[in-house]
């Protein structure tokens, strides 16, 4: 079996847990061919890992306007019917008004270039990650290719334009649907109607425990330092940073002795330094930027707390990783948080925008290290039990080699296992 396994663009920073995925369907056996619509640029790489993964990938842009036109040509006179099938699915599936119809057309001749480019690796079978345009073309190469596709949807802002994005059609023509929790996959029943529950999934994104040692770290903490919150997101306002930022004037106008290290980048970057310096947070409050995923493990094994105060989200990789390096978290209790963050065991989970309640949460972690190494070292067990990024991937491997032979439980069990 021989996967193209298609997104956007890949590698991105944020995005590492794809290389994870794709990593650990090697293992299992899967041949894995990525593709992508765009190159990231030497900046976007924070890794050898996705270094060597995006030498590894087939990008379908820049194409020239000659060879998407001939690659339509070359379908049509192949399969008029399949051509004019796809036609029609492709207008049935464009975003609404006049933007949505032009992208529709570049979506159109993407697929057409990446369907020959995937007949030509033999691949036998198309997945995208994500709902919006990744689908769409994989959707549509699926339909000019005759193979089949299927694709992980994340959540939660996908979910705000599940009928623009068409995710009903999507997961009507799939093959089968991965939800990376509990809470997106309730969503796509709600989109794909009680008859597509035979074929929407559970399979985590996942991280590698054995790249943290949380009792190790641990034991090299010193109780009278100041207390290190980390937050690891990419900085837009779906992420709660301004709420952050506010909480972060609180705790210090409180009194507590903190710092506070904010990993990642965004559009929003300079907009949040800004607030920063207008509270007065300079000596409290770092922007690291991206890092590598050693760097952020890095990162995190100094800290005593990892806090996110998103306002959406299917289940964030982030808080596996702080999990997995023995940190209490609090966060707040959106999307399929809770799916990972047991309140009162592993951390603690507060409404979104509730700025005081956050704050109070980390107070009591802060003046009680025996409940922060408590909680932290139960995250971490909750992260080697059901977040491992290889298992996840083995659970992803049996749905590409058994869903047309056997009926599998909504949580496959892992391939070899």
């Amino acid at each position: 079996m021989r996967i193209a396994y298609f997104s956007a663009r890949f590698p991105r920073p944020t995005e590492t847990f794809l290389v994870r995925e794709i990593e650990g369907l090697r293992r299992a056996g899967i041949e894995v061919y990525p593709f992508a619509l765009h190159r990231p640029g030497d900046h976007d790489i924070v890794d050898d890992d996705q270094r060597t993964e995006r030498d590894r990938t087939t990008y379908v842009l820049p194409s020239s306007p000659l060879t998407a036109a001939v690659s339509q040509l070359r379908l049509l006179v192949k399969s008029p019917q399949r051509y004019i099938a796809t036609l029609k699915l492709a207008h049935e599936s464009k975003r609404p008004g006049i933007k949505g119809s032009y992208k529709q057309v570049l979506y159109m001749l993407e697929a057409g270039v990446l369907s020959h480019r995937v007949r030509a690796a033999e691949c036998t079978h198309i997945h995208a990650h994500f709902g919006d345009l990744s689908t769409t073309v994989a959707m549509l190469t699926a339909s000019f290719s005759g193979l089949p596709y299927s694709f992980t949807l994340h959540g939660s802002g996908i979910f705000l334009e599940a009928y623009d994005w068409k995710l009903d059609q999507k997961i009507r023509h799939a093959k089968f649907v991965v939800t990376i929790s509990w809470f997106c996959r309730s969503q796509a029943l709600i989109l794909g109607t009680e008859a597509a529950a035979d074929k929407v999934f559970i399979v985590h994104c996942g991280v590698q425990p054995r790249r943290y040692t949380p009792d190790a770290v641990w034991a090299h903490r010193a109780s009278d330092a100041p207390v290190r919150l980390v937050f690891v997101a990419r900085l837009d306002n779906g992420k709660g940073v301004s709420d952050l930022l506010e909480a972060s004037r609180q705790l210090r106008d409180s009194g507590l002795d903190f710092h506070l290290t904010i990993v990642g980048d965004g559009p929003l970057r300079s907009q949040f330094e800004d607030t920063m310096h207008e509270h007065n947070l300079d000596d409290r409050v770092e922007f690291a930027g991206y890092q590598s995923q050693d760097g952020v493990a890095a990162i995190l094994a100094t800290a005593d707390i990892s806090v996110l105060l998103s306002y959406g989200e299917g289940v964030p990789t982030v808080l596996m990783e702080a999990h997995a390096a023995g940190l209490p978290v609090v966060a707040t209790n959106t999307g399929g948080v809770s799916e990972l963050v047991i309140h009162g065991e592993t951390g603690f989970l507060v409404p979104p925008g509730d700025v005081d309640t956050f704050c109070h949460a980390v107070r009591v972690l802060a003046a009680d290290p025996e409940l922060r190494h408590r909680m932290g070292m139960a995250g971490a067990k909750r992260v080697h039990d059901h977040f491992d990024s290889n298992i996840e991937a083995a659970r992803l491997a049996q749905l590409f080699t058994s869903f047309e032979t056997q009926a599998l439980p909504v949580r496959p069990l892992p391939l070899g296992r």
